[in-house]
């Protein structure tokens, strides 16, 4: 069966929708719905079954932890034992938004929620729809981005559809999102995954903030603290290789291998900006957007990658895009979606 769709946006509710989405929710049944960063797809966080039927829909492993969405502050102290002065202090500052923090669970969240584990990931997202339904489904909805597992997270409701449109209960289409990356996820002092709220933001609230040394290594024994630590993500369904170097050298180094593999019949894709997009010869090529304003690369990114889904490509070569505020955030997914596959322009020409 078919899920439901349901359109609306955050200026003009449909509140007897919303009352509809947040009875499956109470039921057991799983709502995809909006946020300012990715479409979530939600389950009720304290019923152990829905948060199963969530690993199931996507394909998810059941040690990936969900993240715990709340439309009221004071719902925190219900779901957590211990909030950290750090944690109050981020929580006062960027709540609601794209931050998700870690803290110890209370007994009330099921571990199959959490992946196994005594802490829970937890996030108070801005987008009203997404506030309206997780009030309405009672205050405390797990949600994981509505999207197979391991696929580019969907930032249209569509991109939903088209996975999960025979998994899920409901669709609430609420338009193309935000802000188009996952939220950063802190343990306090450590970011474990960065997002639209930078490392130097996160400085400049709290002082001390790191980086996790899993963000720089792969190793599959590290049982994953949040979502998208341990496993491949976002990956689009050609190979994927990112290329770094000076722009002269990753343009070159992209059109020879383009070329190269045109002449073993293979179709190409190129991820550009709009300052590069002409300079390609041998591809399929897509804009991200401008390096002027990196906003728009995040934003666009996992369109880009279902687009060259839908154009059947056989590889894809990706600029590198370390911009000064969101280049950790955006070249986390990247990474994540190439396998860490990375071509230095000025060595492949040697």
């Amino acid at each position: 069966m078919r899920a439901q769709i349901v359109a609306m946006t955050s200026e003009n509710l449909d509140m007897d929708a919303i009352k509809r989405a947040g009875d499956i929710l109470k039921a057991g049944g799983l709502v995809a719905f909006p946020t300012e960063t990715v479409y979530g797809l939600g389950g009720n966080a304290l019923d152990p079954q829905a948060s199963m039927k969530i690993y199931a829909a996507k394909g998810r492993p059941s040690d990936n932890p969900l993240i715990v969405h709340i439309a009221e502050i004071d719902q925190l102290a219900k779901i957590a034992t211990e909030i950290p002065q750090g944690a109050k202090i981020l929580a006062e500052k960027y709540w609601p938004g794209p931050l998700t923090m870690i803290l110890p669970k209370a007994d009330i969240v099921p571990k199959e929620t959490t992946g196994g584990l005594d802490s829970v990931a937890v996030r108070f997202p801005s987008d009203r729809i997404a506030q309206e339904l997780i009030k309405a489904a009672g205050g405390f909805v797990a949600a994981p981005s509505a999207n197979t597992s391991g696929r580019p997270s969907p930032t249209m409701a569509e991109h939903v559809e088209e996975d999960l449109g025979d998994a899920i209960d409901m669709i609430i289409d609420g338009g193309q999102v935000g802000i188009g990356l996952e939220s950063t996820i802190v343990d306090v002092p450590v970011v474990l995954r960065p997002g639209y709220i930078s490392l130097e933001m996160l400085k400049e609230t709290l002082g001390d903030v790191r980086m996790d040394r899993g963000l720089l290594i792969t190793d599959n024994s590290v049982h994953p603290k949040a979502p998208g630590m341990k496993y491949r993500h976002y990956a689009p369904k050609a190979d994927l290789s990112i290329v770094e170097g000076t722009e002269e050298q990753v343009i070159d180094c992209i059109n020879r291998l383009s070329a190269d593999a045109e002449k073993k019949g293979l179709k190409v894709g190129v991820i550009a900006t709009n300052e590069t997009k002409d300079r390609y010869a041998h591809a399929d090529v897509f804009s991200i957007g401008s390096r002027e304003e990196e906003e728009t690369i995040a934003h666009h990114l996992y369109e880009v990658l279902r687009n060259f889904d839908d154009d059947r490509v056989d590889l894809i070569y990706s600029e590198a895009f370390y911009t000064p505020r969101m280049g950790q955030a955006i070249m986390n997914r990247l990474l994540k979606a190439a396998g860490h596959k990375i071509i230095n322009a000025q060595e492949e020409k040697k």
